[in-house]
């Protein structure tokens, strides 16, 4: 019923938008453009003529509440099926958004698009208008901030680092230890973006560019990394021997390591260069301070010791050359916040080390 209503609302500026958008060629400046009524059992939102001395169209305009991939396809596929014996009609989706990808949709489908931000594309007979590069003006911050909550992170670590996988809903609810309901969530979210495919085994994210890069590199965008609590400290040993220390004292007083930051790039390129060990540590950080005598300093620090927010942060970890390192995809959300060449380092973890187990 939310939807409906909100729809009703969309539906009513879009009419003035759209009518406005039409006026705009010159040739359309004194034709009869106007709104139809519909049948209450009709199956579209909205219908508008057009009429002047050498056309007569009529729009018919499914309107959604939201203008993602998934929900873009199937308004297309309605609109088609509903115009295919009407040659008057010309098949419009509309909605709040449409993204580039949803846009590619609508023109696959040969549908025009008009979304509230000012992008669209309307082309029948002599008519082409086509405006495009409005960001949105009110970003679903909701299902961001569900997609990239602590919880729902989880998923998306599990989905990523298994690469091809396909899942069963209570298995990746199992193996991500959350809820089911978490699992359904996070799969609905990805399904609207169409980023996951099902099958037979289950379902999991499609292809490196269809699915892994666009979710990873937006995660990336959303993700904080001050949700960690940092720990700033300085050390009189040389890089390598602090961390070789702090992968010994871990193993010894039973405190979970797992390097990130350049001490991590620096495990899958040995080119990398830095001045400072980063590693996230679960477990009682006061000991192994004690131990290894790190002196707490505001300024100046050469070690940094994250506590993470949730314990989702080290599921992937793994051993190099005898070091707990996050994993890869772990390490480019860690790497991609970072200062001083951090970004660098991070497209250099995408392209060398996660593309090349989803190829």
């Amino acid at each position: 019923m939310a939807n409906t209503v909100k729809e009703r609302e969309i539906a009513e500026e879009a009419a003035s938008r759209l009518e406005a958008t039409l006026r705009e060629a010159p040739f359309l400046s004194e034709a009869t453009i106007r709104r139809e009524s519909l049948d209450t059992d009709s199956r579209v939102d909205l219908a508008i003529t057009v009429r002047s001395p050498s056309m007569n169209r009529r729009m018919i305009c499914d309107v959604k509440s939201s203008g993602q991939p998934r929900i873009a396809r199937e308004a297309c596929r309605s609109l088609q099926e509903y115009v295919r014996s009407r040659n008057r009609d010309y098949p419009v989706f509309i909605a709040p958004y449409i993204s580039a990808t949803a846009a590619a949709i609508c023109d696959q489908y040969q549908v025009g698009y008009l979304d509230l931000a000012g992008n669209c594309r309307i082309a029948f007979n002599q008519v082409y208008i086509r405006r495009e590069g409005f960001p949105n003006p009110s970003v679903q911050r909701r299902d961001l901030r569900s997609l990239y909550s602590p919880r729902a992170e989880r998923v998306l670590r599990v989905l990523l680092t298994a690469r091809k996988r396909s899942w069963r809903m209570q298995e990746l609810a199992d193996e991500a230890q959350v809820s089911l309901g978490q699992v359904a969530n996070v799969k609905k979210i990805l399904s609207d973006r169409e980023w996951i495919e099902s099958e037979e085994a289950g379902f999991r994210l499609r292809s490196l560019d269809a699915a892994v890069v666009p979710l990873i590199t937006e995660w990336a965008k959303n993700y904080r990394i001050e949700r960690n609590t940092t720990r700033e400290y300085y050390s009189l040993q040389p890089v390598p021997a602090m961390e070789a220390e702090l992968a010994d004292a871990t193993r010894q007083i039973g405190v979970k390591l797992a390097f990130s930051g350049f001490s991590g790039a620096a495990r899958f390129a040995p080119a990398v260069r830095y001045q400072r060990v980063t590693a996230y540590v679960l477990g009682e950080v006061g000991a192994l301070v004690d131990r290894l005598g790190l002196k707490p300093v505001s300024t100046g620090a050469n070690v940094t010791l994250l506590e993470p927010y949730d314990e989702g942060v080290l599921y992937g970890t793994r051993e190099i050359e005898g070091a707990p390192v996050v994993s890869p995809v772990q390490l480019y959300l860690d790497l991609a916040r970072t200062k001083g060449r951090g970004e660098e380092a991070a497209a250099a973890i995408l392209e060398e080390v996660i593309k090349p187990t989803w190829r």
